[in-house]
């Protein structure tokens, strides 16, 4: 009988090693990616196996910058740990109400991670269909929100709909928390 040994699926990577970090928290061990990595919470051996569920509270827009976890929330996407980000604004989302400004502006982060985790998987058609929804969302919020240029990742996100990019944009704040501290 023939051995077959199954080929490893690449980790997804951050398209850029260098892009600020706006939270001080640690990285997972390693990216959740369905079906080739350990599910992070049902398996003995994932990355976040035992701990309790995180409990992201609530915080007025114009506090973004205080928020570790909404900033953590950014890193994780920034840096190809998309299942892990989806986590994150999930539980902001379910803290601010589902039905608020803030909870739409953290639903379209959902769909922008989902988004980037099914183009990796190959599924192309669902990645376009979630950035859509996404896009739809963030054009509901002001053009400015959250540290986030909505207007310019809006454009951004629609250009790549157009051309597709190996990635889809990345997400920039205002300003990072050290410069915030310094003033």
């Amino acid at each position: 009988m023939e051995s077959r040994t199954a080929v490893p699926v690449p980790d997804p990577q951050p398209p850029d090693l260098n892009w600020p970090r706006y939270s001080t928290r640690s990285f997972p061990d390693y990216r959740f990616v369905p079906g080739q990595t350990p599910h992070p919470r049902r398996d003995p051996c994932g990355h976040s196996y035992g701990q309790p569920e995180p409990k992201p509270v609530s915080f007025p827009p114009a506090h973004w910058q205080t928020s570790e976890d909404y900033l953590y929330g950014i890193d994780l996407y920034n840096f190809a740990y998309w299942w892990e980000s989806h986590e994150v604004f999930e539980g902001l989302w379910h803290a601010v109400g589902h039905n608020t400004e803030q909870g739409n502006f953290f639903q379209a982060l959902i769909q922008l991670a989902a988004a980037n985790l099914k183009h990796f998987l190959g599924n192309n058609t669902a990645a376009q269909n979630l950035a859509r929804n996404g896009i739809t969302r963030l054009q509901s919020v002001p053009p400015s929100y959250m540290g986030i240029d909505v207007a310019c990742l809006t454009e951004t996100l629609q250009a790549r709909l157009m051309s597709p990019h190996p990635h889809f944009p990345l997400i920039g704040l205002g300003q990072r928390r050290e410069q915030q501290d310094v003033e």
